[in-house]
């Protein structure tokens, strides 16, 4: 069965950006527990990324991985119900290549244009 194929393939790219996000959330904390730090004048250092933009790739990073995790679990809840591979804009399928390159895709080709 496909559903189950793909259900797999979710639920593996959903436990990846939990990883993720772990990682992310642990990154933050390092550079919270530095900003705490009253010696650290990361912004006058030439070799170096400063904190704050650190932060900021960080927190973009983050957030991609949150809007993504969206998308997976919204895929895996259309698995649950039966709707999978089910364009939610048009009803029509979504062709399985499509859903090989972009499982958490809701939507076919021609109504994702």
């Amino acid at each position: 069965m496909a559903d189950a194929r793909f259900e797999q393939v979710l639920a593996a790219r959903r436990r990846e950006l939990l990883e993720g996000l772990a990682v992310a959330a642990r990154e933050l904390d390092g550079i919270r527990d530095a900003r705490a730090d009253a010696t650290a004048d990361d912004e006058h250092d030439p070799e170096g990324s400063t904190l704050s933009g650190d932060w900021s790739r960080i927190v973009g990073l983050r957030a991609d991985l949150e809007g993504q995790l969206v998308d997976v679990q919204r895929a895996l809840d259309r698995v649950s119900v039966g709707s999978y591979g089910v364009c939610v804009a048009c009803g029509r399928s979504i062709p399985s290549a499509r859903l090989e390159a972009r499982p958490a895709a809701d939507r076919c080709v021609q109504c994702a244009s």
